[in-house]
């Protein structure tokens, strides 16, 4: 697994850092990649230079979530709970990183990846990114908080019953995605974004990051972290575990 961290070229871009995820196939990450992820925004935003961070992906697709053969091939709750950990601490960097964070979504982006756009400042999306949570068929719950901040409320409650996902395209008619373009477009689209933010202030814009999160109606931590009882529960009851195994099974039988 790769988490690079890149100070983008060029006095257009001074102080545009981009953070990299590479974990193939689907990037879906293990415990200690969640936690490397939320090291790797925490010390963008925290160098003074840095004035707009932007979090994309390589590969096939932004973010498939928190890798479910590790919580399968781990005895007991070590796993779970690592990842319930993980996913909380780097959707809380995301969110807290003192400057924009601007999320660059090729492919899918699900379960965990609707944690980190949906606390990014700003997204932008190839045209054939989509976006969802499979939670509800793979025996959790959580991420309702941030993919509330993408869809409007009715919208929410149906795609987290049925785990269906929703087109960028969609996303841009609500007005939650900033732009979407094709793939080889996607990078200079969100260096162009990134570009006119670095080009204010720093102080005014880290300024406004902060009254920003300051005025947010909801707490996405304290929410968030609600959520996450009700997966314990489920887990306590057995029935977690039978979905995640179901679901082990179809990738290793269509393998």
């Amino acid at each position: 697994m790769a988490i690079t961290c890149t100070c983008e070229p060029g006095a257009a871009h001074r102080g545009v850092v981009t953070v990299t995820v590479d974990q193939p196939p689907v990037n879906a990450l293990p415990v200690a990649g969640w936690f490397a992820l939320a090291e790797a925004v925490r010390a963008a935003g925290q160098d003074p230079e840095t004035r707009v961070v932007i979090l994309r992906a390589e590969g096939r697709g932004f973010n498939a979530g928190v890798d479910i053969k590790e919580m399968q091939n781990t005895p007991g709750f070590d796993a779970l709970l690592g990842a319930n950990a993980g996913c909380a601490a780097a959707f809380a960097a995301v969110y807290d990183c003192p400057v924009p964070v601007i999320a660059e979504v090729a492919g899918f982006c699900v379960g965990g990846g609707i944690g980190l756009v949906g606390n990014a400042d700003s997204i932008v999306a190839s045209d054939d990114a989509y976006f969802g949570l499979p939670e509800v068929d793979r025996g959790a719950l959580g991420a309702a908080t941030h993919l509330g901040r993408l869809v409007p409320q009715h919208y929410l409650r149906t795609m987290y019953y049925t785990a269906r996902t929703v087109s960028a395209q969609r996303l841009l008619e609500f007005g939650s995605v900033w732009d979407v373009v094709p793939r080889e477009k996607l990078h200079e689209t969100a260096l162009e974004l990134a570009a006119e933010i670095a080009a204010k202030h720093p102080a005014v814009i880290r300024a406004a990051k902060a009254a920003l999160n300051g005025i947010d109606p909801v707490d996405v931590k304290r929410s968030y972290r609600f959520e996450q009882g009700f997966t314990f529960e489920i887990n306590l009851a057995g029935v977690a575990d039978e979905e995640r195994d179901k679901f082990v099974a179809e990738k290793e039988g269509g393998a």
